[in-house]
C-alpha cells in the first residue's frame, strides 16, 4: 500500500491477492479484529489490516490450516510472544506436511507400477483395476 489511508473492501482484496468473500470471511473468524464502517455500514480497511490480510494469505499458501492461522496472527501481533511456540506450530505442520508427501509419494510409486503393467491395448484384462478392486 502506498497511502495510509484507508481502503474499502475490494481494493483490500486487491492489495492482499485474496478475494472479496474470502476478507468477508476472515473478518467473521476475527483475524482482523474490529475492521472501521462508513457511517453508511462500508467497511474500510486500514494499512494494518490489509497487511493482516497478506500475512493470512502467505500462511494459507503455506498450507497452514485456519485455526493455526488465527494462532499465528495472533502470535505474530503479540509482541510479547516467545518464538519457542511460533516454531512448535511451524514444525507441526512441517511433520504433517512430511507424512502427506511420503503417502503421495507412495501412492504415485503404486499407480507408476500398476500403469506401467497395464498393455493398454484391447484386451480386457487390467492390473489397475485388478488392484482397485482388491479387497485390502
Amino acid at each position: 500500500m502506498t497511502s495510509s489511508a484507508p481502503v474499502n473492501i475490494g481494493e483490500a482484496a486487491r492489495l492482499s491477492g485474496i478475494s472479496t468473500r474470502m476478507v468477508r470471511h476472515y473478518e467473521s473468524l476475527g483475524l482482523l479484529g474490529e475492521v472501521h464502517r462508513t457511517d453508511s455500514g462500508y467497511r474500510q480497511y486500514s494499512a494494518a489490516e490489509v497487511h493482516t490480510l497478506r500475512f493470512i494469505k502467505r500462511s494459507r499458501d503455506m498450507g497452514f490450516s485456519m485455526e493455526q492461522v488465527a494462532e499465528l496472527v495472533s502470535l505474530w501481533h503479540n509482541r510479547r510472544r516467545t518464538s519457542v511456540t511460533v516454531k512448535r506450530i511451524a514444525q507441526s505442520h512441517l511433520d504433517e506436511l512430511e507424512q502427506r508427501i511420503a503417502a503421495m509419494q507412495g501412492m504415485q510409486r503404486t499407480l507408476a507400477h500398476l500403469v506401467h503393467c497395464c498393455h493398454g491395448d484391447q484386451r480386457p484384462d487390467c492390473p489397475i483395476l485388478d488392484d482397485l478392486a482388491r479387497i485390502a
